[in-house]
């Protein structure tokens, strides 16, 4: 009795593909995800060092850098190291509200608005200063 030598058809192979491409897009798509939310988490983690880098230099000076002087003062007394980005690349925003310094970032658009990662983040958003 002679045996037969049998291969992978087309079919099969064809099948095997496509499950690792659809298993393989299901990896991508959940990494870009963990990715836009470890970029909001950053972002949320510098706002909160920023304000302790407002407070160091309220502790110094007395007061707040006024919303024209924004991150300056910081710069120029080396408690920044060089002006702040978010981790989009864009700078983030300063104000002076009523005594109270709001740092702000923009997202990752960059534009006011939106939603998602592209949400604008606030150090006054659920903050309570002394």
């Amino acid at each position: 009795m002679q045996r037969r030598r049998r291969g992978q058809t087309l079919i099969e192979i064809l099948v095997v593909i496509t499950l690792i491409a659809m298993i393989a897009s299901a990896v991508a798509i959940s990494a870009v995800q963990v990715s836009k939310h470890s970029r909001v988490t950053t972002a949320k983690t510098e706002l909160k060092t920023l304000e302790n880098a407002l407070d160091a230099y309220f502790g110094q000076t007395g007061r707040y850098p006024t919303t024209q002087e924004g991150f300056g003062p910081l710069l120029e007394r080396r408690i920044l190291k060089e002006p702040p980005l978010d981790p989009w690349g864009n700078p983030f925003g300063y104000a002076l509200v009523g005594g109270v310094p709001v740092v702000t970032s923009l997202g990752a658009d960059g534009i006011a608005g939106g939603e998602d990662d592209a949400a604008d983040l606030s150090s006054a958003q659920g903050v309570r200063r002394q």
